[in-house]
């Protein structure tokens, strides 16, 4: 039903390490003639590659840049990291970083995930075969993931992988195996749906049903009127009227960022085609993420079975199918106008 593109958002993954404090290291130790630092500001001549490990500590990392020459003395870096409680966001993988650093410009660039090499975005409503692609750019085999794929079975309650890749950017250090990197989106799909009250019994709808619509969410809203978008959604399922939601169509015919579904497109034989058939669609339509699954659950209160986007921005929810039809007029219009873009 919606006739614009779905946003996509990008959000930071909680991957972290954690810094161990490691006693004896006398070159590390807090007041050491060793902790001298380079100027910060300097002009940098070169970039190396900083590979970190799942769960390196402090002085791990401490040794690593000065080998590299990215600080001058490990024991800089370290004390820094002690007492900046920054330094325990520092994402596990390979950080491209800059030689000649002081300890505080180091830190800055190792918290930056543009200069992680090997980093896997995943956007808000992204398919699965979307992340499999993100995955193989990021230095996965596409052996490995097919392999993962296979390997890896849905949690109890849940038909397929499909929407359970949560989105988020994801950094795995070297050497991660790709069915690790899919269970580690799973593990957090999973903590975001039961933070979200999938299983709280709040919702009559199950896990599995509750992870449609908030895929559909996703795809059809703005963070600002999800919760107007599920309720659409909940008030046409119980009145039992066909969802008529263009996305689900997108999704059957991996159209992606098409605001345009043309007649004969709903006339698609598929069991995602929503305008053919009743009900949900039987898997998810992309990946959500939390805003769209907490919207799945607690859907604003109205009475609201419509809703299209005029113009880009502007949302429109109401009972009425003649005021409806008036404003799918105003948004042809505004679409021939080239308010939407490229999208035709």
């Amino acid at each position: 039903m919606k006739l614009n593109k779905p946003a996509l958002l990008r959000v930071i993954a909680a991957l972290s390490i954690v810094f161990l404090f490691t006693a004896g290291t006398h070159q590390l130790r807090k007041g050491s003639a060793a902790a001298a630092d380079y100027p910060c500001g300097s002009s940098a001549s070169s970039e190396v590659d900083v590979p970190i490990g799942q769960g390196a500590t402090g002085a791990e990392i401490a040794k690593q840049l000065f080998e590299l020459e990215v600080v001058k003395s490990g024991a800089a870096f370290f004390r820094l990291a002690v007492s900046d409680k920054r330094s325990e966001r520092i994402a596990p993988g390979t950080h491209r970083v800059e030689v000649n650093l002081c300890a505080k410009e180091a830190l800055d660039q190792l918290l930056d995930p543009k200069r992680i090499v090997d980093l896997v975005s995943i956007v808000e409503g992204a398919w699965n075969s979307e992340v499999f692609e993100e995955m193989l750019k990021s230095g996965f085999q596409k052996g490995d993931i097919n392999a993962a794929i296979k390997a890896t079975k849905p949690p109890e309650k849940f038909k397929s992988l499909e929407g359970l890749l949560f989105p988020a950017q994801y950094s795995f250090a070297e050497g991660t195996s790709a069915q690790t990197a899919i269970g580690s989106m799973v593990d957090r799909a999973v903590r975001e749906m039961a933070e979200a009250g999938f299983n709280s019994g709040q919702s009559t709808y199950s896990p599995q049903q509750l992870l449609v619509i908030a895929s559909i969410i996703q795809a059809e809203g703005e963070p600002n009127n999800f919760a107007q978008v599920s309720r659409v959604i909940h008030n046409r399922l119980e009145k039992g009227i066909p969802l008529q939601m263009d996305s689900t169509v997108h999704y059957v015919m991996k159209s992606r960022g098409n605001i345009f579904l043309s007649t004969k497109s709903t006339l698609i034989k598929s069991q995602y085609n929503t305008y053919r058939r009743y009900g949900l669609p039987p898997g998810p339509i992309g990946n959500p993420g939390a805003a769209a699954m907490q919207a799945a659950v607690n859907p604003a209160v109205g009475n609201w079975t419509y809703f299209i986007t005029v113009a880009p921005g502007d949302t429109r929810f109401t009972t009425e199918l003649e005021e409806f039809n008036v404003w799918k007029a105003e948004y042809k219009k505004n679409l021939r106008a080239g308010a939407f873009g490229s999208n035709k």
